[in-house]
């Protein structure tokens, strides 16, 4: 199982003004509590303890709320000077993420557990397998996911290996913001600024890049409107609107 995390939150937030020109992304709350603290959460409950999380826009703010966490063993990213997105992101960070497998998480994108089921950064870790993955993406179906907007992402074969979504096949997936990738796929990466969609695109070349089926219920927040829709729907979801917690 991964021992660490990478966590992406140092986007400027557009879409979510005029919120975000007060408070980045990540510490915007939903049902009382900044977004950034599910994913965190999500990751303690599976175990893993040593994350990465960048910093951009309003750096110092999410800077002190990561600070003021008990518990955490947070590294930040510093990004101050130049905004890496998200495949150089990582980049960036992989002397800290260290040579093994890692999770990489988006701020902005959290899940509740499916009330019963194994958690999904363990059924992650135990549906990794290197010799036939570069990356493993969590792959939700579209009635599973509020804050969405798009007509999906990707589709998954019998072996669930993705493909990028041709906008007129039945069933797609939206691309959840919770995988697990080995850092071999960075290799050779651009040496500017890039989008994780060059990793992509690199294992769909060469068949390694793999979907899991998430459960339970998937929320994306990109605009102010999204708020209130995710937390309607998480006061009707049975797992109650909080990721299990660690022992």
């Amino acid at each position: 199982m991964p021992e660490t995390a990478m966590i992406l939150a140092a986007g400027l937030g557009m879409r979510m003004r005029p919120i975000t020109e007060t408070v980045p992304k990540p510490l915007v709350t939903v049902a009382g509590r900044p977004m950034i603290d599910y994913v965190l959460d999500s990751l303690h409950a599976a175990g893993v303890r040593r994350i990465v999380v960048n910093a951009h826009h309003l750096a110092d703010q999410l800077v002190a709320h990561l600070s003021s966490r008990a518990g955490d063993a947070v590294e930040i990213s510093d990004e101050r000077d130049r905004l890496l997105e998200s495949g150089g992101a990582v980049v960036k960070a992989l002397p800290v993420l260290g040579p093994d497998p890692f999770y990489i998480l988006n701020a902005d994108t959290f899940w509740l557990e499916q009330p019963g089921a194994e958690l999904h950064l363990k059924k992650l870790a135990a549906a990794w397998s290197p010799g036939r993955m570069d990356m493993l993406l969590t792959a939700a179906p579209m009635d599973r996911v509020v804050g969405y907007g798009g007509r999906g992402d990707f589709l998954l074969d019998g072996a669930g290996r993705i493909a990028r979504y041709d906008g007129t096949s039945p069933n797609p997936y939206v691309n959840m913001g919770a995988a697990i990738a080995s850092p071999s796929i960075f290799a050779d990466a651009p040496e500017e600024p890039f989008s994780l969609n060059w990793c992509y695109d690199r294992a769909i070349s060469a068949g390694r890049l793999h979907g899991l089926v998430g459960e339970g219920l998937w929320l994306t927040i990109g605009t102010p409107e999204a708020i209130g829709e995710a937390e309607r729907a998480m006061k009707a979801f049975p797992a109650q609107a909080q990721p299990a917690l660690s022992p």
